[in-house]
Order: C-alpha cells, then sequence, then structure tokens
C-alpha cells in the first residue's frame, strides 16, 4: 500500500507537528493500510482526527471501493465529481444504487477521471441519458460490470457505446429500460464476447435475435434473466449454451415442453431455473429436465398450471439438490406429490423452502408428510383452504424453527341479540 504522490510533503510536513502515540510509533505506509479496510463513513469519520489523518483517510488509494447507498442516498453531482478527482486512477467500484439526482455531467466527470473503473452501480438513477455510457465507452476500457437497472433513458445507442469501447464486459443488467430493443443486445454480444451475466426485466422489445445473439457471440454465458420479455420463444432458448447456470424466463408464456428438453440436453450445469407464468409447460417437459439437470437448487414453478404430481416425481427422482421450490397456483398438484416430494434425497438434506400458495388440493396430510424435511426453514400457504391451524400447529412441533406464512379469513362473528358487538380483526393472520 503506497499513498498517492501528491500527498507525500504534506504528510511529512503534519508527521512531526502531530504528537499522538499512534502516529509516532507507526509507519504512515502501516496507517495508510490499517484505514483501507474502513467503510466510507468510518475513513471519514477518521478524517476528523488530525491533520495528518485526514490527508490519509482521504488518500485517493482508499477510496477503491465506494458503496453510498448506506452512506447517503440524495448525494448531489458535486459529491461524485469531488470523489470522482480525488480517487483518481484508484478507484475500481462505485455504487451510486438510488442516487436519483445524479446527472449525466457528473458522469462525464468519474469516466475522465477515473479510467480504472471496473464495476458502477448505477441502479436507479434516473435522470443518467446514454451520453454517461458514451463517455464511460469512450474513457473506461477496463470496465466489466454496470448495473443500469431502472434507468428508463438508457437504449440501444448505450450498448453500441459500451461494446465499442468495453470489451472487458461481463456483467450487464438492463432491466426496465424498455428502449432497449435486440440491436442494442446484438451489438453488445458480438462486442462483448466474455459476457457471463445479462440481465434485462420488463424490456418488452427483447426478442429471440436478442437472446440468439447472446448464445451465439457469449460462450461463457451463465446467467440469462429475460422475465417478461414475452417475445421470446423456444427458438432461442433452445441455443443456449452448457455454461448456463441461472436462467430466468418468467412471464414467457411461449415457452413449450421443447424449450425445457432443450435446457435439460444443452444446460446440464443449470442451478437456478425460474419459470413462473410459463403456462404451457406439462410433466413431459419436467420428466426431460429431471433426467438431465441433477444440479438444480431453485426452481419457481408458479403459475405453472398444467403440471401435476408426476413433475413432482421426476423432480424428486431426479434433482436431490433441490433446495427451494415454488408451486404456487399449480392447482392440480396434491398430498400425493408432497409425499413423494417429502421422500426425496432433496428433502432429507436440502429442501429449506416450499411455496404452495393457491394450491386448493393439498391438504393437513401434506404436512404430515413435510415433517420429514429437517431442514425446511418457510413454507407459503396462503389460500391452500383444505390446511388447517391444527396441523400446521403439528408441523411446528416437529420443525420448530420453521416460518409458515398462512391465511385464515376471519371468522363470521354472530348476529349480536343485543349489547356492544364484539370487535374482530380483520387482518390475515401470519402464523
Amino acid at each position: 500500500m503506497t499513498y498517492s504522490g501528491r500527498n507525500k510533503f504534506e504528510i511529512a510536513r503534519f508527521s512531526g507537528e502531530d504528537e499522538n502515540h499512534i502516529n509516532r510509533k507507526l509507519p504512515k505506509e502501516l496507517l495508510l493500510r490499517i484505514l483501507s479496510y474502513l467503510d466510507v463513513v468510518s475513513l471519514c469519520r477518521c478524517a476528523q482526527v488530525s491533520k495528518l489523518w485526514n490527508i490519509l483517510a482521504l488518500d485517493g488509494s482508499n477510496w477503491q471501493r465506494i458503496d453510498l447507498f448506506d452512506f447517503q442516498r440524495d448525494v448531489e453531482g458535486p459529491v461524485i465529481e469531488n470523489i470522482s478527482r480525488r480517487c483518481g486512477g484508484f478507484l475500481r467500484q462505485l455504487s451510486l444504487r438510488g442516487c436519483e439526482s445524479i446527472a449525466d455531467g457528473s458522469m462525464k466527470t468519474l469516466a475522465q477521471s477515473c479510467p480504472n473503473i471496473e464495476d458502477l452501480n448505477l441502479n436507479k438513477c434516473k435522470k443518467l441519458t446514454d451520453q454517461t455510457c458514451q463517455a464511460l465507452g469512450r474513457r473506461c476500457n477496463k470496465l466489466q460490470r454496470i448495473n443500469l437497472d431502472s434507468c428508463p433513458s438508457i437504449t440501444d445507442i448505450s450498448l453500441k457505446a459500451l461494446a465499442d469501447g468495453c470489451p472487458l464486459l461481463t456483467h450487464v443488467n438492463v432491466s426496465w429500460c424498455q428502449s432497449i430493443t435486440d440491436n442494442g443486445v446484438e451489438a453488445l454480444a458480438r462486442g462483448c464476447p466474455k459476457l457471463k451475466s445479462f440481465i434485462c426485466r420488463g424490456c418488452k422489445n427483447v426478442n429471440d435475435k436478442a437472446v440468439s445473439s447472446l448464445a451465439t457471440h457469449c460462450p461463457d454465458l451463465e446467467v440469462l434473466n429475460v422475465q417478461g420479455c414475452d417475445n421470446v420463444s423456444d427458438e432461442s432458448i433452445s441455443k443456449l449454451g452448457g455454461g448456463m447456470r441461472r436462467l430466468c424466463v418468467s412471464g414467457c408464456a411461449r415457452l413449450t415442453d421443447a424449450a425445457l428438453a432443450a435446457v435439460a440436453a444443452r444446460c446440464p450445469a443449470l442451478a437456478t431455473l425460474e419459470l413462473a407464468q410459463c403456462s404451457q409447460l406439462t410433466d413431459a417437459g419436467f420428466q426431460a429436465l429431471a433426467r438431465n439437470c441433477r444440479m438444480l437448487e431453485r426452481m419457481d414453478l408458479e403459475e405453472c398450471v398444467l403440471i401435476t404430481d408426476t413433475t413432482l416425481v421426476h423432480l424428486s427422482m431426479g434433482c436431490p439438490r433441490l433446495e427451494k421450490l415454488t408451486l404456487s397456483h399449480c392447482e392440480l398438484i396434491t398430498d400425493y406429490g408432497i409425499k413423494q416430494l417429502s421422500m426425496s434425497p432433496c428433502a432429507a438434506e436440502h429442501l429449506t423452502v416450499l411455496g404452495l400458495d393457491n394450491c386448493p388440493l393439498v391438504t393437513d396430510g401434506a404436512l404430515e408428510h413435510l415433517t420429514s424435511c429437517h431442514n425446511l426453514q418457510l413454507i407459503e400457504l396462503y389460500d391452500c383452504q383444505m390446511v388447517t391451524r391444527n396441523a400446521i400447529r403439528k408441523l411446528r412441533s416437529h420443525l420448530p424453527n420453521i416460518k409458515v406464512h398462512a391465511y385464515f379469513a376471519p371468522v363470521t362473528p354472530p348476529v349480536a341479540g343485543g349489547g356492544a358487538r364484539p370487535r374482530y380483526c380483520r387482518c390475515c393472520n401470519i402464523i
């Protein structure tokens, strides 16, 4: 650890004046190393201790990783500009998540002053436009991760600028940037072949062409989230490669069992699969999936309305590492399917979260089977009208640390013959 050259003279000047014991005993390099482990708030406090500590605490080498979210969320542009100039080439990681006052001018200063930035989080910086990404593309060719989630003015121009100037990008999030289209994604895929994660939740204009470009040009792609991109179909999902670890296609209602069969064949290392609202999927698709994807740990099957207990039989036999399973609104699931799940290897060792909201055929019998799931931490039973409080109490007696979320309609009060009407709570009961 070395301090920046511009501070050497000032450190020497104030070291002789400072009589504090620790400053005389410890080398300045060691003090600087100690300060390097502190967060933003602690550094600012240390800067008020003495003149020497002010210089050391505010040295750019201590500000390589900055997250202002827990410090101050209404950060104004001049603060970012001052940080940028002070940190200079030292700055590697910066989170401005939720700083809605930040505008393009401040980000241009950042790009010019901090060319070595690698990780930049601009989530909900709603004033930013394509000018920010153009500046980053011109100046910050070491950028590896950028989060533009909920920056509504970002368009394909930004993705093309990043593709041209930031070839080392591995993680990109443009969720809810609804002007992004297949043209921007294709440019990014061609210019950033090292891409490992691409997240574009809510980008309605992202389609098969975009996903196919990622599958073709980014062989290291591990994470793909196209939640709500309802123009994505089997055609592109079937092209994803063997490195895929986390795939979210929730809300892509065009997908069929053909997509599941292709994923099963091409993505054996898949650990997380989110398929909520994919209402065309059936037991046949999950049979293929369970046969080949034995590394699955998390699955969201909410509103996969065609699946039955047969799917749970397949998952029980084929997915021994399953930790979290959501079956909300899967109305054909019964106690038999839950029984098969409870007898599986995953239930004995791994299963921690089970979602059964709005499964009308699930009864108290299902909870009796789940008593053997010793690691179960959370079960959700909203609107499971065949499940009683007594069954929940019995489950808790076997699993005392479990959290049970359930809803019971308030008892209808009897007609009072006279006197004061009894008061009843209208709220739902969270067990």
